[in-house]
């Protein structure tokens, strides 16, 4: 692999006598990691081995096929960079996850940081979930639904439209755009594409988020940074501009020497580096920077809701595990199961902010009858006496391909899970003599794989 000479140089300079087996590192094999969804357990292989920071993380020997795999599809897991896990690390020691709390994560597609965010919260807590690039959306749905929890909000705005929460969050994750040094052995682009004026460029672009991240914690509250670059520019030269302007105080994370994280300390940052020669992932920084002082968020008139009638709720009702938990909102084709307590949220953040999703859609009516998405069948609220059938390997691929399944007559008749290996796919129904196939085409496994 021949780096950017001038990337060299700036590494010389910055790792000194550590440069030439910091260098040696990117002619190592890429560590393919993975991080388990608490809420939808599988049996963990042998081979696996554990990442240190997160409890749910684990190294695999090889890469497999993801994609030949249900369980993914299932959201049973989540392929996730290791170095990037250890925001578990900074949120499980600064905050407590039995309060309620408000976070929000900025830039967030693909989704690895928000469904780790969303794992630690509690049922009172909630998650909004935004990204500015429309076409990185689809994407970024998919890996939050597959993962099956209710309490979020996922919107697609710039920081700027979220000025009128000003003081509101008790956490602000800011995963900034960069340079990309860190993804340099796994993303051969990323390193042709860098130079120094690149780094500069991606420096000014985080100073606009971060500015404008700032203003929405509350006081006490979080504002966690983090890249996947080892530019000081982009890193704690950012968070030192916010600290020099007052209202904030770095915080220090507990790490234990064998992981092989790099702490800093450039004048009052605090700083975590995981650089590839020491520690088994890629390359990454990450801070965190408590609030000292208020910025006090406008009150924000709700949008009125358009809730489904109590005579067809109970249509609904026996769908879910818990139905009182949630509100019924009608959208402009599904109707939406919108956790109760943040409802109100949603109204508020309607009037101001371009919302995705809330909750989740639940269906539409046929007369009495629900019609369920997609996304109600991979929820974590699905009610667990919902009639499912369990498919081989084979039958499960077929089933993601979008295939024709053959009928078997012990199958329950009418809607029903697909699972594999007792985790569900999606829907299906069965009917006297076939049986219609409802994974989502735009979900649907593309690729030729061996069934």
């Amino acid at each position: 692999m021949q780096l950017p000479p001038l990337f060299r140089s700036r590494i010389l300079k910055q790792l000194d006598s550590e440069s030439d087996v910091f260098f040696d590192s990117f002619k190592q094999r890429v560590p393919v990691s993975v991080r388990l969804n608490p809420a939808k357990y599988i049996a963990i292989p042998q081979s696996w081995e554990a990442i240190p920071w997160h409890p749910q993380g684990y190294y695999l020997p090889h890469r497999p096929n993801f994609t030949s795999d249900p369980l993914f599809h299932a959201g049973t897991y989540y392929v996730q960079e290791a170095s990037s896990m250890f925001l578990y690390q900074v949120l499980t020691q600064v905050t407590n996850l039995e309060h309620p709390l408000k976070v929000l994560d900025l830039c967030a597609a693909p989704g690895g940081k928000s469904t780790l965010i969303h794992s630690l919260l509690n049922d009172q807590s909630f998650l909004l979930v935004n990204e500015v690039i429309r076409s990185r959306m689809q994407p970024l749905k998919q890996n939050l639904n597959k993962w099956g929890n209710p309490n979020l909000i996922i919107s697609n705005n710039d920081p700027a439209d979220f000025e009128f929460l000003k003081g509101y969050f008790d956490v602000v994750v800011v995963d900034a755009p960069c340079s990309g040094e860190g993804m340099f052995r796994k993303d051969e682009k990323a390193m042709a594409e860098w130079n120094p004026e690149q780094v500069l460029v991606c420096a000014s672009r985080q100073n606009r988020i971060l500015d404008r991240a700032a203003t929405l914690v509350k006081k006490g509250g979080f504002l966690v940074y983090s890249t996947c670059t080892f530019a000081n520019e982009e890193n704690e030269e950012q968070v030192m501009r916010l600290i020099d302007k007052g209202k904030w105080e770095s915080i220090l994370i507990d790490i234990q020497p064998e992981w092989g994280i790099t702490r800093t300390t450039i004048n009052e940052v605090i700083g975590y580096r995981f650089y590839p020669h020491k520690v088994k992932g890629e390359g990454l920084f990450m801070a965190c920077i408590q609030k000292t002082e208020d910025d006090k968020y406008e009150e924000v008139i709700g949008k009125k809701l358009s809730y489904l009638p109590a005579r067809q709720v109970k249509a609904v009702n026996h769908w879910l595990a818990n139905p009182s938990q949630f509100n019924f909102v009608l959208g402009k084709e599904q109707i939406y199961a919108i956790p109760a307590f943040i409802t109100d949220i949603y109204a508020r953040l309607s009037n101001r902010l371009s919302i995705v999703q809330c909750g989740f859609p639940l269906g539409k009516l046929a007369g009495d009858n629900l019609i369920p998405t997609h996304e109600l069948a991979l929820s974590n609220t699905l009610n667990h006496s919902t009639p499912c059938v369990e498919l081989d390997l084979s039958n499960a691929l077929l089933y993601l391909k979008k295939g024709s399944l053959k009928p078997d007559y012990t199958w329950p008749k009418g809607w029903a899970t697909a699972n594999y290996l007792g985790k569900r796919l999606g829907w299906i129904k069965v009917m006297p003599n076939r049986i219609n196939n409802y994974y989502p085409t735009e979900w649907r496994i593309l690729k030729d794989i061996e069934i």
